[in-house]
């Protein structure tokens, strides 16, 4: 009788850690429409959604201050999945001011709220009719960590070179390796849409 209760507990306690890994902001939860940008249309007006992206443009208003995003897939914890094709574009629109010194071109960003309709203008010469989204919340993510790359070096294996297999080989440096390459994840170019 015990053992099924320590494994229930086991799995609670290890279902619980998963769980804790994928915590969506407080201003996000809620259930909302699992519309897309690119499935909006004029019968998603009233629709609950909650989308997300990377910021194009910026653009404070009198009252308000409106993104333009380019829509990404969400993962579990409501941030944008910057490796999946573009689920269109949209624009939120927030009351207040917000500084398009901190929203800045490429960040990523959520946002909750209700369709209100839709607003029409180009991409570059084609004609585009962007979802509108009156945002009850915004939530700018941090940036992504800096990627580490170090070359695939180890001290101790020995190279078949010029040197034959005993010697100093490929891996071998002057002293402890190679330089160590630190770069921004890139983010990936947007796809053109069907």
């Amino acid at each position: 009788m015990k053992q099924p209760s320590l494994r229930f507990s086991a799995l609670a306690l290890f279902a619980g850690a998963l769980g804790a890994c994928a915590t969506i902001p407080q201003p996000l939860q809620g259930q909302y429409s699992p519309l897309t940008p690119r499935q909006a249309g004029s019968a998603a007006t009233g629709e609950s959604v909650r989308w997300g992206g990377e910021i194009i443009k910026v653009e404070p208003k009198t009252d308000a201050t409106c993104f333009e995003i380019l829509g990404r897939e969400l993962d579990d914890s409501a941030r944008p999945r910057l490796r999946r094709p573009s689920e269109g574009r949209f624009i939120a629109c927030r009351n207040g001011f917000q500084d398009p010194e901190e929203f800045q071109r490429g960040r990523e960003m959520t946002v909750v709220g209700r369709v209100t309709g839709t607003d029409h203008g180009k991409v570059g010469e084609f004609d585009y009719a962007y979802p509108h989204v009156a945002a009850d919340a915004i939530y700018l993510w941090p940036k992504r960590p800096l990627v580490v790359h170090t070359p695939d070096y180890d001290p101790w294996r020995y190279g078949y070179g010029p040197y034959g297999p005993w010697g100093w080989g490929p891996y071998w440096g002057p002293y402890w390796g190679g330089p160590v390459i630190i770069r921004e994840r890139p983010a990936p170019p947007p796809r053109p849409s069907k």
